[in-house]
């Protein structure tokens, strides 16, 4: 059976990348910090076809215990927070756990999964980006930051690892329905710069991570814009 690891899997779309790949059948571990309850639930919605697995995003010592004999086929980096502010407000722990956890954390997250991929000589990396590291956001400094590393992470690093037989893509999701986005203001106004005229749902954006890291056999450095056409 192949096996997957989802960071962030007890959000919206970290949940809706299990229960896609479960469903393709896949051995799913689900990474979780904090909500346990909600992983267990989520490890019993999918008739326990995976395991749970604990680690702080932010705590390099943390992801190396949790991972240092874990070895999967497909790595789903999908862990990533939000804290919003205009830059001149902006606290410099708003920037440092943003960043930490969705750029650092992901590095030694993927430097640890890559090692046994580098010597199966076969893996693909999925890194779940936004289209605010594509275009930048107000407001979201720090965000569009860490998210445009991602980026050019994901370049960089398909150019390395091609050697080995380990494609490296990214997602860019527009405004998908989630968490992030309940406190969301003037959520009409913003449905109208989509031209789809509609937020995108979870279950889409975990379509395209299975697509881009189990199908597209020959697409490695690439990132899938998911945004209704809301950035081209």
């Amino acid at each position: 059976m192949k096996k997957v690891l989802v960071t962030g899997a007890t959000g919206s779309i970290g949940e809706a990348i299990v229960k896609e790949y479960a469903k393709n059948g896949y051995f799913v571990y689900i990474h979780y910090n904090s909500n346990k309850e909600k992983a267990h639930a989520l490890l019993e919605e999918i008739n326990a076809q995976g395991e749970l697995i604990c680690f702080n995003m932010q705590d390099k010592t943390s992801i190396k215990e949790a991972l240092e004999n874990l070895s999967v086929d497909v790595l789903i980096n999908n862990a990533g927070i939000i804290k919003d502010n205009l830059f001149f407000f902006m606290s410099d722990e708003e920037w440092e756990d943003v960043i930490n956890t969705n750029l650092t954390g992901m590095y030694y997250v993927t430097k640890m999964i890559s090692r046994n991929m580098m010597m199966q000589k076969s893996g693909s990396i999925v890194n779940v980006a936004s289209i605010s590291g594509l275009g930048g956001n107000a407001g979201q400094a720090n965000y569009s930051a860490s998210k445009g590393g991602v980026i050019a992470f994901t370049k960089s690093l398909s150019i390395e690892l091609g050697r080995y037989n380990i494609r490296v893509n990214a997602l860019a999701p527009g405004i998908i329905e989630s968490e992030m986005i309940e406190n969301i203001p003037n959520s009409k106004e913003l449905k109208k710069a989509i031209p789809l005229g509609r937020f995108g749902k979870a279950a889409e954006v975990a379509q395209c991570a299975y697509f881009i890291g189990v199908n597209a056999s020959y697409v490695s450095g690439e990132v899938l814009n998911i945004s209704g056409a809301m950035v081209r």
